[in-house]
């Protein structure tokens, strides 16, 4: 009867199944990318469904789906480094020749937002409204690089809804009450990516917003898809009653509504690979009758503080915000997290910052140097490290070696320079004469814009 019921809504347009204006949330503007000389080297990365390096192969254009916030408590450093690994991935693609298709999620309604609110006082739209803003502005300030469709889970809300209707009628999803679940007996592959113990899924599920206890369940691990209107909670009508979506439905719906079939990269922090990204890939396998729904599974490790994982149940964050409020100069606030392997677990201390602004006054110092070493062969290690499973911190010491020789030909330091604005004459390389790149100097600013994001440009005073 269900799926019966199901299929007869589903002929509806969506327009009538949805009497509810969904306004399309809009994005950061994106900092332009520069071009080089040459092309850069295919990507291989870390894929955690294979637990190894692997090159990513995209086609002409490569397609991106990394999970976003969900907005309160925006925008940490545990964020800011998880966004700053799919931006250097993008600019790797790009200089490699790709075009790049990059959709990002807001999970703008979800439990915990809903508590947030609750706690402090504030409508839930409201306070979703004033974290995607300041998220949209920390982004901007470390310029990475803005999704082409940056989608909330509220206007993809019919697109879910349509989703789920596949899954009912594929005989993967069963009621227990009002709410809908997901059968992960319908999914072959299910466990594939985060290669976890049945007892370890069973533990994260429930740290995580599962509910494995719940009477009426076929399995403790199905996930909810659609959970029924309760008093006091936003919803919206559907053909299986009001309510509002299951957590990982809503990234299967909205990436392959905007990315199609088999995408090249599902990302997000390691700790969404379960329950997250092994729900959100069982649901698009089973909807589509088609595997896997991403060549790679790339996850960002996490930054501690104080001992312990920054997260906002302990609440003790470092907020990108708050650093810029203090004056902290965003580019070295992005080179402090370039210092790190994304696949490895750090801990930030003030200490990285200050180093960050010593090392970003000597780059700024090379770069303002009339001439310099050649640059072609600091052009090449920087592609090959990036390349390399985004090895940053292996690119940051190449840059360091090449500012280090520079200051040293030209006897300077990090306190003084010529005139930032020289641009000199033609870089020589492999490829003969680049006029369009000026001077060596000139090309290293170049090139840590375009594939470090770092603006080499001098900080004026506000006001000048």
């Amino acid at each position: 009867m269900l799926s019966a019921t199901l299929r007869l809504l589903s002929l509806c347009p969506p327009e009538s199944r949805f009497a509810v204006t969904l306004t399309r949330m809009q994005a950061w503007p994106s900092p332009p990318i520069r071009s080089l000389p040459g092309h850069g080297k295919p990507l291989r990365i870390f894929d955690t469904a294979t637990s190894s390096v692997r090159e990513l192969a995209p086609a002409v254009t490569a397609r991106l789906y990394v999970c976003g916030i969900t907005p309160y408590d925006a925008t940490h450093l545990g964020h800011a480094f998880t966004y700053l690994t799919y931006d250097l991935a993008q600019r790797v693609l790009r200089d490699a020749g790709h075009h790049v298709h990059y959709v990002q999620n807001v999970t703008d309604v979800d439990d915990p937002l809903l508590e947030r609110a609750t706690r402090d006082g504030l409508d839930w739209r409201a306070l979703a409204d004033r974290e995607i803003d300041l998220f949209r502005e920390d982004m901007t300030a470390l310029r990475m690089l803005a999704p082409d469709a940056y989608v909330g889970v509220v206007e993809a809300i019919p697109m879910i809804v349509d989703m789920v209707v596949e899954l009912v009628d594929r005989g993967a999803a069963y009621q227990v009450d009002d709410d809908l679940y997901f059968s992960i007996a319908t999914a072959p592959a299910f466990g594939e990516i985060s290669h976890l113990s049945r007892a370890e899924m069973l533990a994260i599920c429930a740290e995580r917003g599962g509910d494995p206890r719940r009477t009426g369940k076929k399995d403790p691990l199905d996930p909810l898809l659609w959970r029924a209107h309760r008093p006091g909670e936003p919803s919206w009508p559907s053909p299986f009653g009001p309510g509002r979506p299951g957590w990982h439905i809503e990234c299967s719906a909205i990436a392959r509504h905007y990315l199609g079939g088999v995408i090249d990269i599902q990302g997000g922090g390691t700790d969404l690979s379960f329950p997250h990204h092994e729900c959100s890939a069982a649901h698009a396998e089973v909807a589509a009758g088609i595997r896997p729904f991403a060549r790679s599974y790339v996850h960002t490790a996490m930054v501690s503080l104080d001992g312990h994982k920054m997260s906002k149940s302990r609440g003790n964050l470092e907020f990108v915000s708050r650093l810029r409020r203090a004056g902290v100069d965003p580019a070295a606030l992005r080179l402090a997290l370039l210092d790190h392997r994304h696949t490895e677990d750090w801990e930030w201390t003030p200490g990285l910052l200050d180093d960050a602004v010593d090392r970003m006054n000597r780059w700024r110092a090379a770069v303002a140097l009339p001439t310099g070493p050649d640059a072609m062969g600091l052009l090449a290690a920087v592609r090959e490290r990036l390349a390399d499973d985004l090895d940053a911190p292996g690119a940051v010491a190449a840059v360091d070696a090449w500012v280090g020789a520079a200051l040293a030909d030209a006897g300077g330091s990090a306190g003084a320079g010529p005139d930032p604005t020289h641009q000199g004459g033609p870089v020589r390389g492999s490829g003969g004469d680049v006029p369009a790149w000026g001077e060596a100097p000139a090309l290293v600013r170049r090139l840590v814009d375009t594939l470090l994001g770092v603006d080499l440009e001098p900080v004026r005073p506000r006001g000048s």
